[in-house]
């Protein structure tokens, strides 16, 4: 860790008063806290001609430095895409409490009665891309599951993201949480420090490259949930309908190509590639999607040769690789050369096939005949999401309220005490009671 610096003091005093913030909202009830997402979403709302001016200002400067297409599409906020934040931050209140499920009631022994509850984790550091609905999203769901957050976007969006927690702050001052649940740190310097703050921070979630993940596994001793690259696949089996394949594999793609679950590679049964890219080709070419394959499917009519890079990379951009291959294993095992666990997708109409992928497929999603674009929080249903984890270990894929969430046990007696179960005086009965 000798590459992270040491927390200045000013840092430690506003990650503490974070912490102290997130006792307090921990012990709020369900309503406080709907109420308090609700007065955010109004203060954005009453906000939104100042943090789309300041947005204005972000892409003004970005475009100017040069920002690659891909970013430049994520740093953009316009109208339609603030009011669809605001509308998430909305629909993150009313979803159900996370807190206080009751998880496992059993009675030890007479009078003696285990419970074990869903509790806030408590503060957690988050860093991500240049992405400034993320600061909506990701605060709306800290605050939801009762947790304080401090949070490192881009230096892109550093304007937006500051006049959007300017909003979010005002929000909670007008509600019964307050405003020290939320930090913005603004600068490289304390997004390395945040690594070491440990004892006040008890997760961290790194939204970025796989590089950035393993730096932050590297150097730090606060638990790390990671979301990596999305190196996503979509795999044409020899029994795939061709019109069907076609559009989910379009839409896979040009739906939005700046986005982790967008497909980065094409794979295509050699059986049906010949059909399958006569039908394809003119689709990805009307949609604006460049292709570069292996030999094979050059020799189809996929214009530019691909390289070896190209099938580890994350484009973020109207590009995908195209490679065909001999069966569903040569799919799959491509698929774990190649892929990030993030989603994979196998186009087919046998069942058995499609069963076989999805068994032998170890990422975090894996569909059946339906777009790579469906991983994502808002569509699963869990109001939005704070990244998708692409480790194996829970929680996994698009984390929502469930991933901010730990549990405790908690243990009622009326004197008992460990002596008398050792002699025998006693007896466990172990009776499970209903949750």
């Amino acid at each position: 860790m000798s590459s992270v610096p040491e927390p200045s003091a000013a840092l430690l005093q506003r990650a503490a008063a974070v912490r102290r913030a997130a006792v307090d909202l921990g012990q709020t009830d369900d309503g406080q806290r709907a109420l308090a997402l609700q007065a955010m979403a109004d203060a954005l709302t009453d906000r939104a001609s100042t943090i789309l001016a300041a947005n204005r200002e972000d892409l003004e400067r970005s475009a100017a430095d040069g920002l690659s297409p891909a970013l430049m599409a994520r740093l953009k906020l316009d109208d339609t895409k603030l009011a669809a934040a605001i509308d998430g931050v909305r629909k993150v209140a009313s979803l159900s409490d996370p807190l206080g499920c009751r998880q496992l009631h059993r009675e030890l022994d007479q009078g003696l009665v285990l419970e074990r509850v869903s509790v806030p984790l408590g503060v957690v550091g988050v860093i991500f891309e240049a992405r400034p609905d993320a600061v909506m999203q990701i605060a709306s769901l800290a605050i939801r599951s009762g947790n304080g957050a401090l949070l490192k976007g881009g230096s892109e969006a550093r304007c937006t993201n500051e006049a959007v927690m300017d909003a979010l702050q005002a929000g909670l001052a007008a509600s019964p949480v307050s405003a020290d649940a939320l930090a913005l740190l603004t600068t490289r310097q304390e997004s390395l420090a945040l690594l070491r703050l440990d004892g006040l921070v008890d997760l961290i979630i790194p939204r970025g490259s796989n590089e950035l993940v393993r730096f932050i596994q590297d150097n730090t001793r606060i638990p790390v949930l990671g979301h990596a690259d999305g190196v996503c696949h979509l795999y044409v089996d020899a029994a795939a309908d061709i019109d069907k394949a076609v559009r989910v594999a379009v839409d896979s793609k040009s739906q939005y190509p700046a986005a982790c679950n967008a497909i980065e590679t094409l794979l295509v049964h050699r059986s049906i590639a010949q059909p399958f890219l006569t039908a394809a080709l003119p689709a990805f070419a009307a949609a604006g999607v460049q292709l570069r394959g292996d030999a094979a499917s050059v020799a189809l009519g996929v214009a530019e040769a691909a390289t070896e890079e190209d099938w580890s990379t994350e484009y973020l951009d109207l590009i995908l690789a195209v490679k065909l291959v001999d069966d569903l294993e040569a799919a799959t095992d491509h698929i774990r050369s190649y892929g990030s666990r993030h989603t994979e997708v196998i186009l087919t109409e046998d069942a058995q096939a499609a069963d076989r992928f999805l068994a032998a497929v170890d990422s975090a999603g894996v569909y059946h005949n339906c777009s790579s674009r469906f991983a994502d929080g808002f569509r699963y249903g869990f109001g939005a999401e704070v990244g998708i984890s692409t480790q194996t270990l829970p929680p996994r894929g698009p984390v929502g309220l469930e991933g901010l969430v730990t549990y405790r046990y908690r243990l009622r007696g009326e004197g008992h005490i460990a002596a008398d179960y050792a002699n025998g005086s006693r007896v466990f009965t172990h009776i499970d009671r209903p949750l």
